[in-house]
């Protein structure tokens, strides 16, 4: 098993399988539940067995890609209302940010020059989708990043990210879809014990990034910020709920972060005997 272990299996499993019950409690298609349980196989898949990225070379060329990736869109398209935020992959398309963005956050938050930077062309790149929710994970994870290394660069990008979330916000609202975005207040609509349920989930989820995996405070910090920024931002508007709606663009970006999550063991020096 990879470096999250136990903890980055549950994780992600909690939430998932929580949002399965959840959709399946709101009529959900039968495809929507496959689609969902098809990617939480593979995200535990990738989680147990996939080989973590050591070198800084290899790091910075896959933070490079998941920019490239962040903002790949823009150019693909599709575009809805002028908004462009998803990437077209045959029947499927998958949101750009909820893929790229748990990845970008760990790898940044193991960059110790250009973890700044790196978060910050994050957070331009979704301010020309426009992309509120994006905006706010980046914003978190780097207030996670300022929390964990008390580093003023941090609080500098989770202070424009904030600014910027606020532009995107204005710009970029959609109308919501049914079993993808709003899920959790859906679902309190419909069955208020099952809402809170779902809720309790999402939270362990949280809780066991923030503290249950044995890994470096600032990666963990970072992590936990972005899927708090995404889930706040499908509570208060029509954004995705990640890891609870339908979608696998989020069950894969968050598996495959846990994936290289680094072992705080590992930094630790060696006392000789």
């Amino acid at each position: 098993m990879t470096r999250a272990g136990f903890g980055g299996l549950l994780a992600l499993a909690l939430p998932v399988m929580g949002g399965l019950g959840a959709l399946w409690l709101m009529g959900a298609p039968v495809s929507f539940l496959l689609v969902n349980a098809e990617a939480l196989a593979l995200g535990l898949a990738v989680i147990a067995f996939s080989s973590p990225l050591e070198s800084n070379k290899t790091q910075r060329f896959a933070i490079v890609v998941l920019l490239v990736l962040l903002a790949l869109p823009l150019l693909t398209g599709p575009y809805v209302n002028g908004i462009a935020r998803w990437l077209p992959l045959g029947p499927f398309t998958l949101h750009a940010g909820m893929l790229a963005i748990p990845l970008l956050a760990v790898l940044a938050a193991r960059d110790e020059d250009y973890s700044a930077p790196i978060l910050l062309a994050g957070i331009l790149a979704a301010a020309f989708q426009p992309d509120a929710a994006s905006g706010l994970a980046l914003t978190f994870a780097a207030m996670g990043l300022y929390n964990a290394k008390r580093d003023w660069k941090d609080g500098v990008v989770a202070g424009a990210g904030f600014f910027a979330t606020l532009v995107m916000w204005v710009r970029g609202e959609l109308p919501a879809q049914p079993f993808v975005e709003r899920v959790l207040v859906d679902v309190a609509v419909v069955q208020p014990l099952a809402a809170f349920a779902l809720l309790a989930c999402l939270v362990a989820s949280f809780l066991l990034i923030l503290h249950a995996l044995l890994a470096p405070m600032a990666q963990r910090h970072a992590l936990a910020g972005t899927l708090f920024g995404f889930s706040i931002a499908a509570v208060l508007s029509n954004y995705p709920s990640a890891l609870i709606g339908y979608g696998a663009a989020p069950i894969l970006g968050f598996a495959i972060a846990l994936s290289q999550i680094e072992r705080a063991e590992s930094k630790a020096p060696q006392v000789a005997e």
